[in-house]
């Protein structure tokens, strides 16, 4: 078994293009390390509706040129059996290690496959890349990101032309391809042949962030703004100039690009710690902002801080928004503009979004969960999913985007602040107007992806009957659909007041428990005690969902 662990290592060694991860492969042979040759030789690294994300390194299971390549490939001929033989594919790439040498693999193989590859002309937002697909009339793009994930993975997401995401059953259709694909050396790659984009199409997106705001609008919200080492920081800053914002205060630790991202365990903006030198940037200036804006790495999520008194003193400090309160704040500034069309959401999201809509008399639809559903919602005017991805011009940008979104809730905080308000304020507005929606999230990372499975069949076999004392008036399990959405591996509980849903994370090892609780609120009086109400009700919850699931 060794021996023939061994040879199949040695077969990919031959094979592999990249002579960073050659030496890691070489180093392994010779010290027969088998249990880290198991490892990385146990399959491949799977391709989904996200694409492909995982840790950097040499093996099948592994982020590294060749899984690439042949990932390249089997689109490529995907492509090709879809009728696209000579069509365009535009490839985006952010600063993390190797994304660049994925993008020129990338677009080798799509030129030495026959189709016509274009590069856009250095690390830019993800968003940029979706808006190049449609804006060049591209038949796919490809982004190399991992978004926020840690400093060692990497990632590779597709979208076809109509700039979304891939849903099935491309994926599966593309997996077979690339499956298919018998060796590295029948996958013609070129040196030469594909463009590298100038900057016309960033220009292009550029002047389309101008039409997400009102025309005479108020641009007065002073902010302060973390790229979180990625790649965000002169689109955000060139954005926020045409419109004229003032300029936004920059966290300089972490405004400029950096693959290892040193400031952060996790260089997520809803992770512990990861807002602390924003919030430490904010409290440091000579004025004090009304708002503090944040990044992923690849800017397709927009965080927002505020500041907040809610101990009741005299003192403020900054507090991060949950993105269902963004969800909520977005879609209330755009109701109040006038938007019409369809508001969309994932079914983790908070049931607030269905209450605005529907007093505006707009369409509201609940998708799965990811921006890869959300915008093939039909006439969508305004999605978002509370892992802070909002789309604001679903025309331009198919899919979120931390751009546009930080323009958009800048906007409204400049208007408030002409009406002496703030975002606060308007959330208090909205939970005397709807009941107050509040959320919470049950987040458990592993290292045995195993431990999730267990939860869910645990969940499963041994269904809770009642969580904090609230009777679970129906249970639906996802796996088999519902009349409105496609199948997935998830549950949803439906209790008086409360809902709940648990499901495996799509892109990192974790099993997420989304809670949401409603509380009926008769004026602005009342909201200290419903919010407290809502606080202990999340956490008994928590508590008793924690037992249930065996986490």
């Amino acid at each position: 078994m060794h021996e023939e662990l061994i040879a199949q290592a040695q077969a990919w060694l031959t094979e592999d293009p990249d002579p960073d991860t050659r030496t890691e492969l070489a180093g392994l042979i010779d010290a027969r390390d088998h249990t880290e040759l198991a490892v990385r030789f146990s399959g491949t690294l799977q391709f989904g509706t996200a694409g492909l994300r995982g840790e950097l390194g040499a093996g099948p299971m592994r982020m590294n040129r060749s899984v690439v390549i042949r990932a390249a490939a089997g689109l490529a001929a995907y492509l090709k059996k879809q009728g696209h033989d000579n069509g365009l594919v535009v490839i985006g790439y952010d600063a993390r290690h190797k994304s660049h040498d994925f993008a020129q693999d990338t677009a080798a193989v799509m030129t030495g496959a026959g189709l016509r590859a274009a590069v856009l002309p250095r690390p830019l937002p993800t968003p940029v890349l979706a808006f190049a697909i449609r804006h060049l009339g591209a038949v796919a793009g490809v982004e190399v990101t991992a978004s926020h994930n840690p400093p060692r993975d990497n990632g590779y997401k597709v979208y076809l032309g109509d700039g979304s995401q891939i849903v099935p059953p491309a994926d599966i259709d593309i997996a077979a391809e690339i499956a298919a694909v018998p060796s590295l050396t029948t996958v013609r790659r070129p040196t030469e042949g594909w463009d590298t984009l100038d900057d016309s199409v960033l220009e292009a997106y550029l002047a389309r962030t101008d039409a997400v705001l009102s025309e005479g609008s108020p641009r007065t919200a002073r902010t302060v703004y973390t790229a979180m080492h990625g790649v965000g920081k002169d689109v955000l800053l060139a954005a926020f100039a045409r419109a004229g914002f003032p300029e936004p205060v920059l966290v300089a630790e972490q405004a400029e690009p950096d693959p290892e991202f040193p400031t952060v365990a996790f260089p997520n903006p809803e992770e512990p710690g990861a807002m602390d030198l924003a919030f430490a940037t904010a409290r440091a200036g000579e004025t004090a902002p009304d708002l503090i804006i944040a990044n992923d790495p690849d800017a397709d999520r927009c965080a927002v801080a505020v500041q907040d008194n809610a101990d009741g003193t005299d003192g403020t400090d900054w507090r991060m928004l949950r993105g269902d309160e963004v969800g909520a704040l977005l879609a209330a500034h755009l109701v109040r503009r006038g938007a019409t069309g369809t508001f969309a959401e994932s079914i983790v999201s908070s049931s607030l979004l269905g209450r605005i809509a529907e007093k505006a008399g707009v369409p509201h639809v609940e998708t799965l969960t990811g921006f890869k559903w959300i915008a093939r919602a039909e006439g969508l005017r305004f999605g978002y999913e509370e892992a802070l991805g909002y789309c604001v011009d679903p025309d331009g940008v198919r899919d979120k985007d931390g751009i546009t979104a930080a323009l958009l809730i800048t906007e409204l905080a400049s208007q408030l602040k002409e009406e002496g308000r703030t975002l606060l304020d308007l959330l208090d507005d909205l939970a005397v107007e709807h009941g107050l929606h509040a959320t919470d999230q049950l987040s458990v990372r592993v290292e045995d992806l195993s431990l999730i499975a267990a939860a869910m069949r645990r969940l499963r076999e041994q269904p809770p009957t009642e969580l904090a004392g609230l009777p679970i008036t129906r249970t639906d399990d996802l796996t088999k659909g519902t009349a409105d959405l496609p199948p997935t591996d998830g549950l949803r509980y439906t209790l008086d007041g409360a809902r709940v849903i648990v499901r495996p994370s799509g892109t990192e090892p974790k099993l997420k428990c989304y809670l949401e609780v409603v509380i009926p609120v008769g004026s602005h009086k009342d909201l200290p005690e419903a919010r407290a109400q809502a606080t202990a009700l999340l956490e008994s919850i928590k508590r008793d969902l924690s037992t249930a699931a065996g986490i």
